[in-house]
C-alpha cells in the first residue's frame, strides 16, 4: 500500500501582509488617540485662565482668604469688607489700571507712599503693590485710615475709597452746611455711588456665601 504523505498546510498568500497592515492601522488608530487626548489637555489647561475670568466676571470669587482674615484682624476690620472691596476694584484678578493704580485694591502710587510714611515703613517701594499680601496689608490700612477719619461711616469711607478724600470732604460739608446728613444716594459721581452700593452688597454676600474662609 503506498502511503501519500499529507501536504502541509502553508498559509495564504497575502496573510502575513494583512496582519501586517491590521497591526499597522491599530498602531495609528492608538498614535492618532493620543494626540487627541494631548490636543485636548493642552486645550484644557490654555482654558484655565479663561475659566477663571469667567467665574471672576460671573460669580464671587475669594482668594487670599487667610491674608485678608489676618490684615482685618490687624486693622480692626470685617474681613468681608475687605474681601468686597477687593472684588469691586479687580475681582481677584490683580492688574495696573489705566490710570495707574495698582494690584489688588488698586492702590494709587502716591496713595500708598503716603500710607507707607504715616505707618512708619522704611522699606516699601511702589513695586511691592503688585504682591498681594503687600497689597492687602496697604489697601486694609486705607480702609482703616479713612473709616477712622469719618467716625466709622463706611459709605463716606468707600465713597473717599473710590472718589478720593478732598472730593468727600466736599460733599459732607455741602450736606453739613444745609443741615442734612449725607447719604448715598448724595454723592455726586455715579461711578462713585454705583462703587460704594456695589461694595455694600459684595460685603453682605461675602458675608453669607464665605463665613468659614474668612470668619475662621
Amino acid at each position: 500500500m503506498t502511503v501519500t504523505a499529507s501536504p502541509r498546510r502553508r498559509s495564504r498568500p497575502g496573510a502575513a501582509s494583512t496582519r501586517r497592515r491590521a497591526a499597522i492601522r491599530r498602531r495609528r488608530r492608538i498614535a492618532l488617540g493620543a494626540a487627541v487626548l494631548a490636543a485636548a489637555i493642552v486645550a484644557l489647561l490654555l482654558a484655565l485662565p479663561l475659566a477663571k475670568r469667567a467665574v471672576n466676571a460671573f460669580g464671587l470669587p475669594l482668594q487670599y482668604s487667610s491674608l485678608i482674615r489676618e490684615q482685618a484682624a490687624a486693622k480692626h476690620l470685617d474681613p468681608a469688607l475687605v474681601a468686597a472691596v477687593i472684588y469691586a476694584e479687580t475681582k481677584f484678578d490683580p492688574r495696573t489700571s489705566s490710570a495707574g493704580a495698582v494690584g489688588l485694591m488698586q492702590l494709587m502710587p502716591d496713595t500708598a507712599t503716603f500710607l507707607a510714611k504715616r505707618s512708619g515703613a522704611t522699606t516699601f517701594s511702589t513695586a511691592d503693590l503688585s504682591t498681594p499680601a503687600i497689597n492687602i496689608a496697604y489697601g486694609s490700612y486705607y480702609l482703616r485710615y479713612l473709616l477712622n477719619k469719618y467716625q466709622g461711616n463706611t459709605v463716606l469711607a468707600l465713597a473717599a475709597y473710590n472718589g478720593g478724600e478732598t472730593n468727600v470732604d466736599s460733599w459732607v460739608k455741602s450736606a453739613q452746611a444745609d443741615r442734612q446728613r449725607f447719604h448715598i444716594g448724595d454723592i455726586p459721581f455715579p461711578e462713585t455711588r454705583d462703587y460704594v452700593q456695589r461694595v455694600l452688597t459684595a460685603r453682605t454676600q461675602y458675608r453669607k456665601t464665605y463665613p468659614s474662609q474668612l470668619y475662621g
